[in-house]
């Protein structure tokens, strides 16, 4: 059986990207024999519908579920149409997540863990936005509108029951992990300017 997961890198080692359609990588593991394959994400950069891009590469290379961080409505809604499992708020490195998976200890889900757009650029914009902007409308309009701000970091300002909020614990730790990736990110950038300002 085939899964994918979001990296940070290219092997069973690196940690979970927390962003499924702005991962840095996908790494497809065959749970078999644990062999693997690294891919670049080719929509990292996608101005939107990356997370509906993502769900179409990780689909068209045989995976039957996903293991990531957090995963908005589109990205859900077209895993769940390609009949791919979702795992959501997993952390620590790809080896682990499948480990976790493979002794039942995580469970799947249907429902987005972040608004639209989370994941692109200013991630920590406090707009309090009225409503949930969870519209599943069709096409690119599904419910942008009035959002919940706070820069998706995985709560629900609505509060009402059932709503699947992160404890303060887990909050902590999904923005201690957006801060290591941004930090990840930097250095990466940096690296490509200082190889650029040598040639």
């Amino acid at each position: 059986m085939k899964i994918a997961v979001s990296s940070n890198g290219k092997d069973l080692d690196s940690n979970i990207d927390p962003r499924f359609g702005r991962c840095a990588y996908f790494i497809i593991v065959e749970t078999d024999d644990m062999s693997f394959e690294a891919f670049d994400n080719e929509s990292i950069a996608l101005g939107g519908g990356a997370g509906i891009q993502s769900a179409q590469f990780v689909a068209s290379k045989g995976a039957v579920l996903v293991i990531t961080g957090n995963c908005g409505p589109n990205a859900v809604q077209a895993l769940s149409a390609a009949g791919i499992e979702i795992y959501l708020g997993q952390s620590g490195t790809v080896r682990e997540s499948i480990e976790k998976y493979m002794r039942g200890d995580i469970k799947s889900t249907s429902k987005p863990n972040v608004a639209d757009h989370y994941g692109m650029g200013g991630g920590g914009g406090m707009g309090r936005g009225m409503g949930r902007g969870m519209g599943m409308g069709k096409g690119m309009g599904g419910g942008r509108g009035m959002g919940r701000g706070i820069g998706g970091l995985g709560t629900k300002s609505s509060g009402q029951p059932g709503d699947n909020q992160l404890s303060k614990e887990e909050e902590l730790k999904n923005l201690k992990n957006q801060a290591d990736e941004m930090r990840r990110q930097i250095e990466q950038i940096e690296s490509k300017i200082n190889a650029f300002e040598k040639k």
